[in-house]
């Protein structure tokens, strides 16, 4: 009789345990495979294929405490945690992506949190994503007094002599898209009301369809075109008053503020992807009138461009780094006297406090990385990085 080893018993009976109490999570666990990596894993990792484990570290735990830790890989994997850092720091963003799952399984209830660990867990927390609670933690500059990290975050595009194995950039975006697949999978096999509301909400996300955000952002800019009068081609609508009206002449000049969130959630791809779109808007339209800046929680190198000027654009150089206030531009553009018929922000939708003065000025708000954010004010058209960069 083949010999049953006691450790991959109890991942069995956790992956059978989340098939019949929660389905969704149960679904998603049988595609990934169970490798043990005790000789460079001290916990728990995932790359999105397989869930690895340190023998000593599950052999202390219980069953319901292995569901919890699957289910805690599941979750940065559904959440794309390992791609979506971007330029954050390492190990502040993955404390923030631990407080993100740890809360939602709690909350919802998702097998035992692990004893032998001090998680990261607040109820603060609830309901954000890993984006908005790494500025807070960068706020308040003491990311990891509130616990331990359940697992590791490995850098799967690191080093190839490393012992884990590693990937290429290609290769992450497959296994991006394989979990993206199977989670709607999974959704569909749970069946209505077994997926949690947060993960329905991101598949919803995924398959409606949306108006490319490019295209809202030039209708809005073509709202605020000046409108000039000629004598040159006479209306016809005033022929029969015997009198010669002007006819609209379109100028095609545009005049818009735009601003940049640096704000160290947004990285240098991202912003050179923002700076190649608003060159494309100089070069659509006859002459304009472009005030750009940058800002965290102050407003950086503000330049004003115009058809004269547009040559010294592609030197333009991006400022920032810290944390999110979108109340600093409408205080820098009340300390200018600036007041834009338009304004434009990109951004990942995660300020610190307020969005900002609805009143003051007409604004379109570009978000990236969600499409759950809407703003309290204003226009929206969310940035699809992944299908620009893909």
């Amino acid at each position: 009789m083949a010999h049953i080893d006691p450790i991959i018993d109890k991942i069995i009976l956790a992956r059978v345990g989340l098939l019949l109490r929660h389905p969704f999570f149960g679904n998603m666990a049988t595609r990934l495979k169970i490798v043990e990596a005790s000789d460079w894993c001290k916990t728990a990792a995932t790359d999105g294929r397989s869930i690895y484990f340190n023998r000593a570290f599950f052999e202390a735990m219980s069953v319901k405490e292995i569901e919890f830790v699957i289910a805690h890989e599941i979750l940065h994997n559904v959440f794309d945690h390992m791609t979506r850092r971007e330029g954050r720091d390492p190990k502040t963003y993955n404390i923030a992506a631990d407080y993100c799952v740890n809360g939602q399984l709690i909350r919802d209830s998702i097998g035992h949190a692990v004893k032998s660990i001090q998680i990261y867990h607040d109820v603060k927390y609830y309901g954000m994503g890993s984006e908005e609670i790494y500025d807070i933690l960068m706020y308040e500059k003491d990311p990891g007094g509130g616990g331990n990290m359940l697992d590791e975050h490995i850098d799967w595009e690191g080093d190839e002599n490393e012992d884990h194995p590693t990937y290429s950039k290609e290769e992450m975006r497959q296994i991006r898209d394989e979990i993206r697949e199977a989670t709607m999978q999974a959704a569909q096999a749970a069946g209505a009301g077994q997926t949690p509301a947060s993960i329905a909400r991101m598949i919803k996300d995924l398959t409606e369809p949306k108006m490319n955000w490019r295209e809202i952002l030039r209708q809005q800019i073509q709202s605020v075109i000046k409108h000039d009068y000629s004598f040159m081609r006479p209306n016809r609508k005033g022929w029969h008053l015997n009198a010669i009206l002007p006819g609209t002449k379109h100028a095609e000049t545009i005049d818009i503020c735009v601003a940049i969130d640096m704000s160290g959630s947004i990285g240098n791809d991202q912003a050179k992807d923002f700076l190649t779109e608003i060159k494309g808007i100089m070069q659509e339209y006859q002459d304009f009138k472009i005030k750009l800046w940058c800002f965290d929680t102050k407003v950086y190198n503000e330049v004003d461009y115009d058809g004269y000027s547009a040559d010294d654009f592609d030197n333009y150089e991006v400022m920032g780094g810290g944390g999110t206030d979108f109340d600093a531009n409408w205080n820098y553009m009340k300390e200018h006297d600036i007041v834009p018929k338009k304004f434009v922000m990109f951004t990942d939708g995660y300020p610190w406090n307020s969005w900002g003065d609805a009143d003051y000025c007409d604004t379109v708000f570009i978000i990236h990385g969600t499409t759950s954010i809407v703003p309290p004010f204003g226009e929206c058209a969310y940035y699809e990085f992944t299908k620009i960069n893909a």
